[in-house]
């Protein structure tokens, strides 16, 4: 038997060899090179720190952090609240809405489009001398003249917020529902003969039974929006432009490699943002459940 056994690690060999190859030694390599100044060629020397505290004063880091935060901040609310919205018409009791897997289909459709073709699409509709946007706005008198969406900063990040929003609400939706479902209906019926109304029924039940599928969505989320990469590089000119606003810290740390050959300090922006995903990941975990664990202490 016992030589059996050995035919196993066989088996698992190749998998161990393409992970470590391809996983565990890039991340290892990445914190060696954080600590130099490697640019591409061989002879790079050891700075300490020095990458580090550079990033703690860098002006355009810092700039591309609040960017993703608020790129991020607004596609989620936006997300979170009609995904929410419809979970509480879904499952109201006294309205017994039809067609929620036509709503699932429907709503998930945009996340299987490649982010490449939403690029150019959005590209499309929102050029400002002929795109489809400006033309039905002037149609129906809502604006006077075309509005340049990808040239000032504002109308720039709302453009790319909404932009996601549209792709991963479906995604957020259907998570969502996954939740209300589980929930069983004994608790909303119990709730509508006490005399709840819809609100109540929502906040009191709903809500506090779906705060681990939550949690779930605003970590997951959360760290796919600290690593915001490929709509700002392919809608834009791959800097970040207008003015730096869609200048993200994925998209900071792939010019300081690709472009400028700063290795070392791209692999400390690549650590400072494992850090910060980390953080904030963290503080939504024990905020999420901070009155649970309140509750529990006073009991």
């Amino acid at each position: 038997m016992k030589k059996l056994d050995r035919y196993g690690y066989l088996f698992i060999a190749p998998f161990w060899v393409v992970f470590l190859t391809f996983s565990i030694y890039p991340v290892f390599l990445t914190l060696y090179y954080s600590f130099t100044n490697y640019t591409g060629s061989p002879g790079e020397e050891i700075v300490g720190f020095a990458n580090y505290a550079r990033l703690l004063t860098d002006t355009y880091f810092i700039e591309a952090f609040f960017n993703t935060i608020k790129i991020w901040g607004i596609n989620f609310a936006l997300q979170i609240g009609m995904a929410l919205l419809l979970a509480l018409l879904f499952s109201d009791l006294r309205l017994k809405l039809k067609g929620l897997n036509f709503f699932r289909s429907f709503f998930y459709l945009p996340n299987l489009i490649t982010i490449s073709s939403v690029a150019l699409l959005f590209g499309i509709l929102l050029d400002w001398q002929h795109g489809s946007l400006n033309m039905v706005l002037m149609k129906i008198g809502l604006i006077s003249d075309p509005i340049n969406w990808l040239a000032e900063p504002v109308t720039a990040q709302l453009s790319v917020s909404l932009i996601l929003t549209w792709m991963w609400f479906g995604h957020s939706f259907i998570i969502v529902m996954a939740g209300v479902s589980g929930i069983s209906t004994d608790y909303f019926e119990a709730a509508h003969i006490d005399g709840a109304n819809r609100w109540q029924m929502f906040t009191r039940v709903t809500l506090p039974l779906l705060k681990p599928i939550l949690l779930y969505i605003m970590i997951t989320s959360l760290i796919g929006g600290l690593q915001l990469f490929d709509l700002p590089m392919l809608i834009t000119d791959g800097i970040g432009s207008p003015d730096g606003s869609l200048n993200t810290m994925v998209l900071y740390l792939y010019n300081q490699a690709f472009k400028y050959n700063n290795y070392g300090y791209a692999s400390a922006v690549a650590y400072g943002l494992f850090l910060i995903t980390l953080v904030f990941s963290a503080m939504v975990f024990k905020g999420m459940f901070r009155n649970e664990r309140a509750a529990k202490k006073e009991a």
